[in-house]
């Protein structure tokens, strides 16, 4: 979810802007070439039997327009974010829910204090060194 409100190239805004009008525009095309036919001024009826038709298809092309801008405002917002200081997608931060800092349980906090561990034979497994660390060699020349 967040590569697809934040990317990191999004479309220009010239551009979202650009196609958000060809696309409006096409809608309203659309629809008055669907509504015109359906007038009384095209057809032989009158306004009475006529406006179920137009106020159906109006109402499905300002529904079509608000989809289309709300689109268009989410393709806008990584721009929209970009202008406002000390926002950015890294700054958010995630946390699960059963280890946040204010549990008042202390054996569920995982900011508590430190807790003794007990340490039986089955909790500790065997060492991994099969070999003692070499010194460390002197940097410094001899002057």
């Amino acid at each position: 979810m967040q590569q697809f409100l934040f990317p990191r190239h999004p479309l220009s805004r010239g551009t979202l802007v650009f196609c958000h009008l060809l696309l409006q525009l096409g809608l309203l095309t659309a629809a008055a070439l669907w509504l015109l036919p359906r007038t009384p001024w095209l057809m032989a009826t009158d306004w009475a039997t006529a406006w179920p038709a137009l106020a159906l298809g109006g109402g499905l092309w300002l529904l079509g327009t608000m989809t289309l801008r709300l689109l268009a405002e989410l393709c806008l917002l990584p721009h929209h974010l970009k202008g406002r200081p000390g926002f950015a997608p890294g700054d958010v931060m995630t946390r699960s829910f059963e280890r946040r800092p204010a549990v008042h349980a202390e054996d569920a906090a995982w900011t508590s204090e430190a807790r003794h561990l007990e340490t039986e034979a089955s909790v500790l497994g065997s060492a991994r060194i099969t070999r003692p660390a070499e010194p460390l060699k002197s940097t410094r020349s001899p002057t």
